[in-house]
């Protein structure tokens, strides 16, 4: 899963995607209500992208996980993130086998559901795989528009024209001299 941008931020509840940076901290915009506000550098805020899991081989990104419960809903929404504790933790485990279970709590499980459940509403799963084959089109078509751009430089051969401050003067010499 492509989660690039998509931030939480602590004491408020939701997703939100970064806009732009701002001198102070960055202009971040919900993903449900689509309101823009600035976050200073005060906030906590966490990438999803820098999220991981603790499992018992080490630790597995959360857009992993994202993608083995995408795989398994086929892109429909996961079990509420209000169920029963053992639904949350047998649902988990059927999506990360091998997690740690003294260090990943239920909280931590119920709160991966909502932001799956977030995400998958406001259509903001996407793989990283068309990600990448939306760049290499914009990268092909980058280089087909530099490529007219040559050509029709070299069909150019007129003399450029000189600018009002660079005219020649002609006949008169000024040496200084009254």
């Amino acid at each position: 899963m492509d989660l690039t941008g998509i931030i939480s931020i602590n004491g408020m509840s939701g997703l939100y995607k970064i806009v732009a940076n701002s001198k102070n901290g960055v202009i971040v915009e919900s993903l449900t209500e689509k309101k823009r506000f600035p976050v200073f550098g005060t906030s906590k805020i966490s990438a999803l992208e820098d999220i991981s899991m603790f499992t018992e081989t080490g630790d597995k990104r959360i857009s992993e996980v994202m993608k083995s419960i995408f795989d398994k809903e086929k892109g429909g929404k996961v079990i509420d993130n209000k169920a029963d504790d053992k639904e949350v933790e047998s649902y988990f485990s059927s999506i990360l086998a091998d997690y740690d279970k003294e260090r990943v709590y239920v909280s931590n499980m119920r709160k991966l559901f909502s932001w799956y459940n977030l995400l998958q509403e406001t259509g903001n799963l996407k793989e990283k795989e068309v990600a990448g084959k939306e760049e290499k089109e914009v990268k092909v078509s980058k280089a087909a528009t530099e490529e007219k751009k040559k050509v029709t430089a070299k069909k150019d051969t007129t003399k450029p024209k000189q600018t009002a401050g660079a005219r020649k003067t002609t006949g008169v010499r000024k040496t200084g001299v009254a």
